[in-house]
């Protein structure tokens, strides 16, 4: 029996550690696309509670015009946790906290449409141990139409001095 918990390959990171002053303006983190199912429109009313009908009810939806059942704002939001990607796997030791987020939502989401996320540096602001790192988050369907904007801020160390 292998002990992977303590195997060279468990102690392996899956990219180089980065600290605040590693990132620059314009750097690019595409996190990977996910076509919306049914299966997920059923997990997320799940965990959130949400209970309309427009998020659940495919004749509900089909009586008011739309073409399948309409995904949630936070549905789509989710799509860019950053956890997606490698940003996490990158500030492992320099990562303080998710600080906030905002976003619009800009075009609907039904049941079929396949969501590519983006999240890309747009705010570095140093301060004295740390900084904040804003990435600004896009989400575009399969058409190209970019259905949420936002922003994420993040709390980094800086690169400990030695």
């Amino acid at each position: 029996m292998t002990d992977t918990i303590n195997s060279p390959a468990a102690a392996e990171p899956m990219c180089p550690q980065r600290w605040f002053d590693d990132f620059h303006i314009g750097e690019r983190f595409v996190l990977p696309s996910r076509t919306i199912t049914d299966a997920l429109f059923a997990a997320f009313s799940l965990a959130s509670g949400d209970n309309h009908p427009s998020h659940y009810d495919i004749e509900y939806c089909r009586a008011r015009g739309m073409p399948h059942m309409q995904a949630h704002g936070f549905q789509i939001l989710i799509q860019t946790a950053a956890g997606a990607g490698l940003f996490p796997h990158m500030t492992e030791d320099s990562m303080k906290g998710f600080i906030d987020q905002d976003s619009r939502f800009l075009a609907p989401v039904f049941v079929g449409d396949t969501l590519r996320s983006v999240l890309e540096v747009a705010e570095l602001k140093p301060q004295r141990t740390t900084g904040v790192i804003g990435l600004r988050s896009t989400v575009h369907n399969q058409h190209g139409v970019l259905v949420m904007e936002g922003n994420q801020r993040y709390l980094l160390r800086k690169r400990p001095t030695a």
